[in-house]
């Protein structure tokens, strides 16, 4: 049930994200820098595998909870979004998995996705993956979960708190995007300062209404979630049967049905449309007024879709998502109520 509204909601609200506005593209910033920021995120990739691994291990159910937080960040950043100032950029994603499971599980996530954008839809890029993984999948969730610590233990409405975490989880990935930039080309006159607020001014005008959004999203979904559960729960319970446990989520999958369907078409009909530039091409401008003469050199070549190709791409990254999540969903709802029935009739 809750995979079908969360899909519906994620879809309706996502509808157009910006591609690869999130993103420091490849050949933006030097090897040296490119390097340090591997360096950096590596490490936490690498716990983040054995995160994983060792919570599956000690609970195989938690396979399903890695795969919606896996799908709720593909769906999410393959779908374009207009925002205010004829721009365009994207929602991030990465709360609902650093609540559900938490912020150690999301480097992991995010390198899957970064990866699947730089090398099949040329976003971002595999020097600057370093970069991207610790803006979107460190900073953000570890400033998200934080929050939610610290808001939950002053006993503020939960609802409220899951906002709150996930606006400054988003706004923190842009932020320290920022910074990234800013320390690679400082403003001559006022220096590394002068150059992040120039970026944030470009990053902010855009990412506060969507953060908005996406704090809303999130608030909903994971409610949505914790509702499915609980009438899972309940049904077993009661030792309802498996059919009428399928009844009483029906309006929710059809729905969601058809939320999948329109996430699909989303990202086809955003390539008919312009819809406004991306950040990051407004940064590249900004990195050139910084940096007279600039010049992008890419230090990998990568495949690059033709604008036919590129929609289509982006429809198979949210068809994976749509997959993984109908897959994660079946595990966490039915072969639950399945397992808790065998546990009663024993």
């Amino acid at each position: 049930m809750n995979k079908r509204i969360y899909l519906l909601l994620l879809t309706l609200a996502l509808g157009l994200e910006p591609l690869g506005a999130m993103h420091i593209m490849e050949g933006f910033i030097p090897l040296k820098w490119c390097i340090l920021w591997y360096l950096i995120a590596l490490p936490f990739v690498v716990f983040s595998y054995r995160f994983v691994a060792r919570q599956i291990k000690a609970s195989p159910r938690m396979k399903s909870s890695f795969a919606l937080a896996a799908a709720y960040t593909f769906i999410l950043s393959a779908l374009k979004m207009p925002s205010v100032a004829g721009s365009s950029s994207h929602l991030t994603g990465t709360t609902l998995g650093t609540l559900t499971i938490g912020p150690m599980a999301m480097p992991l996530v995010g390198a899957i996705v970064l990866l699947f954008q730089a090398l099949l839809l040329a976003h971002g890029g595999i020097s600057t993956l370093g970069a991207n993984i610790f803006s979107l999948s460190i900073a953000g969730p570890f400033v998200a979960y934080a929050l939610f610590r610290l808001l939950t233990s002053a006993r503020l409405p939960k609802s409220l708190v899951i906002f709150i975490a996930t606006f400054c989880g988003s706004m923190a990935t842009y932020i320290v995007t920022s910074f990234q930039l800013a320390v690679v080309y400082p403003d001559t006159v006022t220096g590394i300062m002068g150059a992040a607020w120039k970026f944030l001014g470009i990053f902010a005008i855009t990412q506060v209404p969507l953060s908005i959004i996406e704090g809303i999203l999130t608030v909903i979904v994971l409610r949505l979630l914790e509702k499915s559960q609980a009438k899972t729960a309940t049904s077993v319970k009661a030792s309802s049967t498996k059919s009428s446990t399928e009844s009483s989520l029906r309006p929710q999958f059809i729905w969601l049905s058809i939320l999948a369907v329109v996430s699909l078409a989303l990202p086809i009909l955003a390539g008919l449309f312009d819809i406004g530039a991306g950040t990051d091409d407004q940064a590249g401008e900004m990195i050139g007024r910084l940096t007279p003469g600039f010049n992008p050199t890419p230090f990998l070549e990568s495949f690059e879709p033709s604008e036919f190709a590129e929609p289509l791409l982006f429809a198979l990254q949210v068809a994976i998502g749509i997959a993984l999540f109908a897959w994660g969903y079946y595990q966490l709802i039915y072969k639950r109520h399945q397992s808790k029935q065998k546990e009663q009739e024993a």
